[in-house]
Protein backbone atom coordinates (compact mmCIF):
# COMPACT_ATOMS: atom_id res chain seq x y z
CA UNK A 1 0.00 0.00 0.00
CA UNK A 2 1.37 3.41 -0.69
CA UNK A 3 2.96 5.38 2.21
CA UNK A 4 2.35 8.75 0.34
CA UNK A 5 1.79 11.16 3.63
CA UNK A 6 -1.70 12.90 3.08
CA UNK A 7 -2.30 16.34 4.05
CA UNK A 8 -5.75 16.96 4.76
CA UNK A 9 -5.06 20.97 4.22
CA UNK A 10 -4.00 20.38 0.96
CA UNK A 11 -6.57 18.05 0.49
CA UNK A 12 -9.27 20.83 1.60
CA UNK A 13 -7.58 23.36 -0.61
CA UNK A 14 -8.68 21.62 -3.82
CA UNK A 15 -12.27 19.75 -2.28
CA UNK A 16 -13.25 24.05 -1.60
CA UNK A 17 -12.34 24.69 -5.27
CA UNK A 18 -14.26 21.86 -6.51
CA UNK A 19 -17.65 23.01 -7.22
CA UNK A 20 -20.57 20.92 -5.26
CA UNK A 21 -23.56 22.35 -5.63
CA UNK A 22 -25.26 21.01 -8.52
CA UNK A 23 -23.35 17.95 -9.00
CA UNK A 24 -21.20 16.05 -6.96
CA UNK A 25 -19.16 14.18 -9.80
CA UNK A 26 -16.20 15.79 -9.44
CA UNK A 27 -16.22 15.94 -5.66
CA UNK A 28 -16.64 12.05 -5.66
CA UNK A 29 -13.93 11.60 -8.68
CA UNK A 30 -11.71 13.49 -6.07
CA UNK A 31 -12.32 11.36 -3.44
CA UNK A 32 -12.02 8.18 -5.49
CA UNK A 33 -8.81 9.18 -7.22
CA UNK A 34 -7.41 10.33 -3.10
CA UNK A 35 -7.98 6.84 -2.07
CA UNK A 36 -6.81 4.98 -5.17
CA UNK A 37 -3.45 6.92 -4.65
CA UNK A 38 -3.02 5.93 -1.17
CA UNK A 39 -3.48 2.16 -2.39
CA UNK A 40 -7.39 2.21 -0.78
CA UNK A 41 -9.86 0.28 -3.27
CA UNK A 42 -13.49 1.83 -3.21
CA UNK A 43 -17.08 1.40 -5.06
CA UNK A 44 -19.44 3.33 -5.62
CA UNK A 45 -23.06 1.99 -4.53
CA UNK A 46 -26.74 3.40 -3.42
CA UNK A 47 -27.10 6.01 -6.15
CA UNK A 48 -23.62 7.57 -5.50
CA UNK A 49 -22.48 6.71 -2.47
CA UNK A 50 -18.40 5.95 -2.05
CA UNK A 51 -17.93 3.29 0.07
CA UNK A 52 -13.80 2.12 1.30
CA UNK A 53 -13.32 -0.58 4.10
CA UNK A 54 -10.21 -1.67 6.07
CA UNK A 55 -10.80 -5.10 7.61
CA UNK A 56 -8.10 -6.05 10.71
CA UNK A 57 -6.56 -8.99 11.17
CA UNK A 58 -9.88 -9.75 14.12
CA UNK A 59 -12.68 -8.56 12.68
CA UNK A 60 -15.08 -9.99 15.57
CA UNK A 61 -12.79 -9.28 18.19
CA UNK A 62 -13.61 -5.43 18.01
CA UNK A 63 -16.49 -2.84 16.63
CA UNK A 64 -17.63 -2.07 12.87
CA UNK A 65 -16.66 2.02 12.73
CA UNK A 66 -18.29 3.63 10.11
CA UNK A 67 -17.14 7.51 9.24
CA UNK A 68 -19.60 8.97 7.55
CA UNK A 69 -19.90 12.79 6.02
CA UNK A 70 -21.31 14.16 2.72
CA UNK A 71 -20.04 14.92 -0.43
CA UNK A 72 -22.47 17.78 -1.75
CA UNK A 73 -23.00 21.50 -1.00
CA UNK A 74 -26.15 24.09 -1.29
CA UNK A 75 -25.75 26.76 -3.40
CA UNK A 76 -24.56 29.14 -4.52
CA UNK A 77 -20.76 28.18 -4.97
CA UNK A 78 -18.52 30.56 -3.12
CA UNK A 79 -14.82 30.42 -4.61
CA UNK A 80 -11.81 29.55 -2.36
CA UNK A 81 -9.19 31.82 -0.66
CA UNK A 82 -6.76 31.05 1.63
CA UNK A 83 -5.58 34.19 3.90
CA UNK A 84 -4.67 35.37 7.31
CA UNK A 85 -7.60 35.11 9.42
CA UNK A 86 -9.91 38.37 9.95
CA UNK A 87 -11.01 39.99 13.02
CA UNK A 88 -14.95 38.18 12.63
CA UNK A 89 -12.90 34.71 11.80
CA UNK A 90 -10.77 34.38 15.02
CA UNK A 91 -13.42 34.21 17.44
CA UNK A 92 -13.93 33.65 21.33
CA UNK A 93 -11.54 36.05 23.25
CA UNK A 94 -8.09 37.14 21.22
CA UNK A 95 -6.57 37.37 24.62
CA UNK A 96 -6.64 33.65 24.89
CA UNK A 97 -5.08 32.68 21.66
CA UNK A 98 -2.21 31.99 20.98
CA UNK A 99 -0.35 34.28 18.21
CA UNK A 100 0.03 32.25 15.06
CA UNK A 101 -1.83 29.50 15.87
CA UNK A 102 -5.01 30.62 14.55
CA UNK A 103 -4.00 32.86 12.20
CA UNK A 104 -4.85 31.34 8.54
CA UNK A 105 -8.28 30.42 7.63
CA UNK A 106 -9.48 28.58 4.40
CA UNK A 107 -13.16 30.37 2.67
CA UNK A 108 -15.15 28.99 0.23
CA UNK A 109 -18.23 27.06 -0.09
CA UNK A 110 -18.03 23.80 1.76
CA UNK A 111 -15.04 25.12 3.87
CA UNK A 112 -16.95 23.64 7.06
CA UNK A 113 -19.57 22.08 5.39
CA UNK A 114 -18.83 19.41 5.15
CA UNK A 115 -15.48 19.36 3.25
CA UNK A 116 -13.75 20.49 6.09
CA UNK A 117 -14.61 17.34 8.00
CA UNK A 118 -14.50 15.33 5.11
CA UNK A 119 -10.48 16.26 4.71
CA UNK A 120 -10.46 15.40 8.79
CA UNK A 121 -12.26 11.44 8.18
CA UNK A 122 -9.66 11.09 5.34
CA UNK A 123 -6.59 11.25 7.26
CA UNK A 124 -8.31 9.60 9.93
CA UNK A 125 -9.08 6.22 7.33
CA UNK A 126 -6.04 6.71 5.46
CA UNK A 127 -3.96 6.26 8.50
CA UNK A 128 -5.74 3.85 10.41
CA UNK A 129 -3.99 0.32 10.39
CA UNK A 130 -6.83 -1.51 12.74
CA UNK A 131 -6.02 -4.17 14.37
CA UNK A 132 -9.74 -5.36 15.32
CA UNK A 133 -12.57 -4.82 14.38
CA UNK A 134 -13.60 -2.67 10.79
CA UNK A 135 -12.94 0.59 9.70
CA UNK A 136 -15.68 2.14 6.70
CA UNK A 137 -15.55 5.26 5.16
CA UNK A 138 -19.12 6.27 3.67
CA UNK A 139 -19.84 9.04 1.81
CA UNK A 140 -22.92 10.19 0.43
CA UNK A 141 -23.81 12.35 -2.75
CA UNK A 142 -27.12 14.67 -1.42
CA UNK A 143 -27.19 15.54 2.25
CA UNK A 144 -28.35 19.06 1.64
CA UNK A 145 -31.40 17.93 -0.39
CA UNK A 146 -33.28 14.42 0.02
CA UNK A 147 -30.39 12.52 1.14
CA UNK A 148 -31.33 9.29 -1.19
CA UNK A 149 -28.43 7.84 -1.08
CA UNK A 150 -27.71 7.42 2.54
CA UNK A 151 -31.23 6.46 2.73
CA UNK A 152 -30.40 3.88 0.30
CA UNK A 153 -26.92 2.88 1.68
CA UNK A 154 -28.97 2.14 5.14
CA UNK A 155 -31.65 0.25 3.90
CA UNK A 156 -33.86 2.86 4.66
CA UNK A 157 -35.33 3.05 1.21
CA UNK A 158 -38.00 0.48 -0.48
CA UNK A 159 -36.08 -2.27 -1.88
CA UNK A 160 -32.84 -1.37 -0.75
CA UNK A 161 -30.53 -3.22 2.03
CA UNK A 162 -28.15 -2.01 4.93
CA UNK A 163 -24.82 -1.68 3.38
CA UNK A 164 -23.30 -0.77 6.37
CA UNK A 165 -24.46 -2.44 9.62
CA UNK A 166 -22.16 -0.18 11.57
CA UNK A 167 -21.56 -0.86 15.07
CA UNK A 168 -20.48 2.85 15.58
CA UNK A 169 -20.62 5.93 13.67
CA UNK A 170 -18.64 8.76 13.28
CA UNK A 171 -20.24 11.89 11.29
CA UNK A 172 -18.16 14.78 9.90
CA UNK A 173 -19.98 18.23 10.41
CA UNK A 174 -19.05 21.60 12.01
CA UNK A 175 -19.16 21.30 15.18
CA UNK A 176 -15.99 23.44 16.42
CA UNK A 177 -14.09 20.22 17.62
CA UNK A 178 -16.81 19.17 20.04
CA UNK A 179 -18.33 15.55 19.83
CA UNK A 180 -21.77 16.22 19.75
CA UNK A 181 -23.93 13.12 20.97
CA UNK A 182 -27.75 14.57 19.53
CA UNK A 183 -29.18 16.33 17.09
CA UNK A 184 -32.77 17.72 16.44
CA UNK A 185 -35.10 16.30 13.69
CA UNK A 186 -36.17 18.30 10.42
CA UNK A 187 -39.37 17.51 9.00
CA UNK A 188 -41.27 19.32 6.22
CA UNK A 189 -45.02 19.44 6.19
CA UNK A 190 -48.05 22.00 5.82
CA UNK A 191 -50.19 23.31 8.36
CA UNK A 192 -53.44 24.36 6.78
CA UNK A 193 -55.41 26.83 8.97
CA UNK A 194 -59.10 27.87 7.67
CA UNK A 195 -61.10 31.00 9.22
CA UNK A 196 -63.85 32.64 8.43
CA UNK A 197 -63.62 35.53 6.09
CA UNK A 198 -64.42 39.01 7.35
CA UNK A 199 -63.12 41.91 6.22
CA UNK A 200 -59.70 43.35 7.76
CA UNK A 201 -60.54 45.99 9.86
CA UNK A 202 -63.42 44.33 11.88
CA UNK A 203 -62.68 41.17 13.94
CA UNK A 204 -65.77 39.37 12.71
CA UNK A 205 -64.00 36.50 11.53
CA UNK A 206 -61.80 34.18 12.52
CA UNK A 207 -58.22 35.00 11.05
CA UNK A 208 -56.18 31.73 10.26
CA UNK A 209 -52.45 34.09 9.44
CA UNK A 210 -52.53 34.79 13.54
CA UNK A 211 -51.97 31.14 14.37
CA UNK A 212 -48.71 30.66 12.74
CA UNK A 213 -45.87 28.62 14.74
CA UNK A 214 -42.20 27.23 14.73
CA UNK A 215 -41.90 24.13 16.14
CA UNK A 216 -38.60 21.96 16.23
CA UNK A 217 -38.64 17.71 17.34
CA UNK A 218 -36.09 16.74 19.53
CA UNK A 219 -35.54 13.17 21.00
CA UNK A 220 -36.68 10.50 21.09
CA UNK A 221 -39.62 12.23 18.73
CA UNK A 222 -40.80 9.92 15.89
CA UNK A 223 -42.11 11.24 12.22
CA UNK A 224 -45.48 10.54 13.75
CA UNK A 225 -45.21 11.84 16.80
CA UNK A 226 -43.81 15.32 15.81
CA UNK A 227 -46.64 15.14 13.13
CA UNK A 228 -49.41 14.65 15.96
CA UNK A 229 -47.81 16.85 19.05
CA UNK A 230 -47.63 19.55 16.24
CA UNK A 231 -51.43 19.29 15.14
CA UNK A 232 -51.95 19.12 19.27
CA UNK A 233 -50.28 22.13 19.41
CA UNK A 234 -51.75 24.33 16.98
CA UNK A 235 -55.41 23.34 18.08
CA UNK A 236 -54.54 24.34 21.32
CA UNK A 237 -53.97 27.67 20.43
CA UNK A 238 -56.43 28.60 17.58
CA UNK A 239 -60.24 29.39 18.17
CA UNK A 240 -62.67 26.23 17.84
CA UNK A 241 -64.23 27.92 14.88
CA UNK A 242 -60.67 27.68 12.94
CA UNK A 243 -59.84 24.38 11.06
CA UNK A 244 -56.75 22.55 11.75
CA UNK A 245 -54.91 20.06 9.47
CA UNK A 246 -50.79 19.10 9.67
CA UNK A 247 -49.92 16.99 7.42
CA UNK A 248 -45.65 16.06 6.84
CA UNK A 249 -44.85 16.55 2.79
CA UNK A 250 -44.39 13.39 0.83
CA UNK A 251 -40.68 12.71 0.41
CA UNK A 252 -38.76 10.38 -1.63
CA UNK A 253 -36.48 9.37 1.27
CA UNK A 254 -36.91 9.14 5.30
CA UNK A 255 -37.04 12.51 6.90
CA UNK A 256 -34.23 13.28 9.83
CA UNK A 257 -35.70 12.02 12.86
CA UNK A 258 -33.89 13.53 16.14
CA UNK A 259 -31.66 10.98 17.61
CA UNK A 260 -29.23 10.53 20.75
CA UNK A 261 -26.10 8.82 21.92
CA UNK A 262 -25.16 8.73 25.64
CA UNK A 263 -23.09 11.15 26.72
CA UNK A 264 -20.61 8.59 28.05
CA UNK A 265 -20.29 6.08 25.83
CA UNK A 266 -16.74 5.07 24.46
CA UNK A 267 -17.25 5.92 21.18
CA UNK A 268 -17.76 9.82 23.02
CA UNK A 269 -15.77 9.43 25.20
CA UNK A 270 -12.55 8.83 22.76
CA UNK A 271 -13.28 11.42 20.22
CA UNK A 272 -13.85 14.25 23.23
CA UNK A 273 -10.90 13.17 24.79
CA UNK A 274 -8.62 12.70 21.46
CA UNK A 275 -10.74 16.19 20.04
CA UNK A 276 -9.16 17.99 23.77
CA UNK A 277 -6.19 16.60 23.38
CA UNK A 278 -5.34 17.57 19.92
CA UNK A 279 -6.87 21.09 20.51
CA UNK A 280 -3.83 21.49 22.84
CA UNK A 281 -1.16 20.15 20.18
CA UNK A 282 -2.01 22.57 17.47
CA UNK A 283 -2.38 25.58 19.58
CA UNK A 284 -5.80 26.09 19.68
CA UNK A 285 -7.60 28.45 22.54
CA UNK A 286 -8.22 26.60 25.71
CA UNK A 287 -12.01 24.91 25.61
CA UNK A 288 -11.72 24.97 21.72
CA UNK A 289 -13.42 21.93 21.36
CA UNK A 290 -14.00 18.23 23.09
CA UNK A 291 -17.09 18.87 24.85
CA UNK A 292 -19.96 16.01 24.39
CA UNK A 293 -23.02 18.22 23.73
CA UNK A 294 -26.24 18.26 20.81
CA UNK A 295 -25.30 19.24 17.66
CA UNK A 296 -27.57 22.30 16.35
CA UNK A 297 -29.03 20.82 13.26
CA UNK A 298 -30.64 18.06 11.78
CA UNK A 299 -27.82 15.60 10.00
CA UNK A 300 -28.15 11.87 7.72
CA UNK A 301 -26.54 10.94 11.32
CA UNK A 302 -30.35 10.25 12.21
CA UNK A 303 -30.30 7.49 9.76
CA UNK A 304 -27.66 5.78 11.86
CA UNK A 305 -29.23 5.43 14.98
CA UNK A 306 -29.86 3.68 17.07
CA UNK A 307 -26.42 2.78 16.76
CA UNK A 308 -24.21 4.88 18.83
CA UNK A 309 -22.99 7.99 16.71
CA UNK A 310 -20.78 11.12 17.10
CA UNK A 311 -21.67 14.24 14.99
CA UNK A 312 -17.40 15.68 14.93
CA UNK A 313 -15.65 18.05 12.83
CA UNK A 314 -14.10 21.43 12.52
CA UNK A 315 -15.87 24.94 11.44
CA UNK A 316 -18.61 26.21 12.92
CA UNK A 317 -22.48 26.33 11.78
CA UNK A 318 -22.70 30.08 13.28
CA UNK A 319 -20.15 32.45 15.19
CA UNK A 320 -20.32 35.23 17.10
CA UNK A 321 -20.41 37.40 13.87
CA UNK A 322 -23.28 35.46 12.51
CA UNK A 323 -23.92 32.65 10.14
CA UNK A 324 -20.87 30.44 8.24
CA UNK A 325 -22.20 27.35 6.90
CA UNK A 326 -24.45 27.79 3.86
CA UNK A 327 -23.10 31.57 4.49
CA UNK A 328 -21.23 34.22 1.56
CA UNK A 329 -18.75 33.95 4.67
CA UNK A 330 -18.39 30.05 4.99
CA UNK A 331 -14.79 29.20 6.62
CA UNK A 332 -12.67 27.10 8.61
CA UNK A 333 -9.67 27.70 10.22
CA UNK A 334 -6.42 25.85 9.28
CA UNK A 335 -5.19 24.68 12.65
CA UNK A 336 -8.70 23.44 13.24
CA UNK A 337 -9.15 21.12 10.39
CA UNK A 338 -5.50 19.74 11.44
CA UNK A 339 -6.66 19.31 14.60
CA UNK A 340 -9.62 17.51 13.96
CA UNK A 341 -7.59 15.23 11.52
CA UNK A 342 -5.43 14.49 14.61
CA UNK A 343 -8.56 14.10 16.51
CA UNK A 344 -9.88 10.71 13.97
CA UNK A 345 -6.93 9.61 13.42
CA UNK A 346 -6.71 8.98 17.51
CA UNK A 347 -10.21 8.09 17.80
CA UNK A 348 -10.07 5.17 15.47
CA UNK A 349 -6.71 4.05 17.39
CA UNK A 350 -8.06 3.78 20.50
CA UNK A 351 -11.32 2.48 19.32
CA UNK A 352 -9.83 -0.09 16.91
CA UNK A 353 -6.19 -0.29 18.13
CA UNK A 354 -3.23 0.12 16.21
CA UNK A 355 -1.24 3.41 16.16
CA UNK A 356 -1.92 7.05 15.59
CA UNK A 357 -0.38 8.85 12.81
CA UNK A 358 1.26 11.12 15.37
CA UNK A 359 2.67 7.77 18.44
Amino acid sequence: MSREPFDPVSFLETAVRTPSHESVDEMRELVVETLDRHGVESEIVAGGCVLATKPSPAPDAGPHLVANTHLDTVTPHVAFERGEARADERGGDEGDIDEGAIDEVIRGRGACDAKGPLAALLSGFLAADPERGRLTLALTPDEETLSLGAAALTGRSPGTEDRLDGDLYLVGEPTGLDACTAAKGRFQGTVELSGVAAHAAEFAGANAVAAAVDRRSVPPETAEGFRSSLAAAVRARVLDDVGVDVALTDRESPFFEAFSTAPDHELVEAVAGAARAAADATGLPAGRGGTARPFGAATEASYFAPAPTVVFGPGDLADDAGAVAHAEREYVRVREVEAAALTVERSIAGLLGGAAASD
